[in-house]
């Protein structure tokens, strides 16, 4: 019965005893994963830094940033517009739908213009700019670095972070507040179109009850914090397309991490600005 009961002891002790050898992979897979996230951030900084060093100091490269304003700018115009105006379709049928069941179908236009220029058009703006520009500079600045043309630039006596990073950081951060201006608008001429087939409403009408209650903060706020979209998109694809490694296989690893560490620290941005836009611009 005691050998029973020492076994028993026994048995029980090197069960324990082989748990941290089971939970081991685990607790260093994690410690790794947080130690890797760590070291991008600050690799992040870095690079910032050198970017943020680079385009203070002479000489400037403006006709690379006019270039950039037109890859950033005028080519993202048409899908940005697209995406606006079916975002104004579908919040005009979605909203009357609501609102009549509450029996306040006379305050669309107030619910179409709020929703659009507070949150709904910078937001997506950024995600669509995201996607097309943070892929694009992602991949090109991938396949300049794994070609070599990244370290030819520099021989050459050109400073890399000045002329690829700062300027299409730079342009990002312009372009981002005119193109929500232009999604705003073709989403609330949309919203009206939507409505005026239902129901005949004139556009002076319905922008008259749509800005009625509405004031230039309520235009300047949400519009001016898509510049820190522009900054997050911009450095985050430069980033890393110029760490790429691996030839072709890094260069669509690159487009793909831009686009996607883009389009989530975009939205997570947005939920920082949406509260410090309530607190200073109420």
């Amino acid at each position: 019965m005691i050998g029973g009961r020492f076994r028993a002891v026994v048995g029980a002790d090197a069960h324990v005893a082989e748990l941290p050898s089971v939970l081991s992979p685990a607790a260093n897979s994690a410690k790794g994963m947080v130690t890797e996230f760590l070291e991008w951030f600050g690799d992040l900084g870095m690079f910032f830094w050198q970017v943020a060093r680079a385009a203070v100091t002479p000489p400037f490269e403006f006709g690379e940033l006019f270039k950039q304003l037109d890859e950033v700018g005028s080519k993202s115009l048409l899908l940005v517009a697209l995406a606006g105006a079916a975002t104004g379709i579908v919040l005009s049928l979605q909203a009357r739908y609501s609102l009549t069941r509450f029996g306040a179908k006379s305050l669309l236009p107030a619910a179409l213009v709020f929703s659009i220029i507070r949150e709904t058009g910078p937001i997506i703006t950024g995600l669509v700019v995201s996607g097309r520009v943070g892929a694009g500079i992602g991949a090109e600045l991938a396949s300049m670095k794994v070609t070599e043309q990244i370290d030819a630039i520099e021989a050459s006596a050109v400073n890399p972070y000045r002329l690829l990073a700062a300027t299409r950081i730079l342009a990002c951060i312009l372009m981002l507040p005119l193109l929500t201006l232009a999604a705003d608008f073709c989403g609330l001429f949309m919203g009206w179109v939507a409505q005026a087939l239902v129901e005949p409403v004139s556009l002076h009408q319905f922008v008259n009850a749509g800005f009625k209650g509405a004031h230039f903060n309520d235009l300047l706020a949400p519009t001016l914090k898509t510049s820190v979209f522009g900054l997050i998109i911009g450095l985050i694809a430069c980033f890393q397309g110029m760490r790429t490694q691996g030839g072709a296989a890094g260069v669509g690893r690159a487009a793909t991490s831009s686009v996607v560490l883009s389009s989530l620290f975009v939205i997570l941005a947005d939920v920082v600005l949406v509260k410090l836009t309530l607190i200073f611009f109420p």
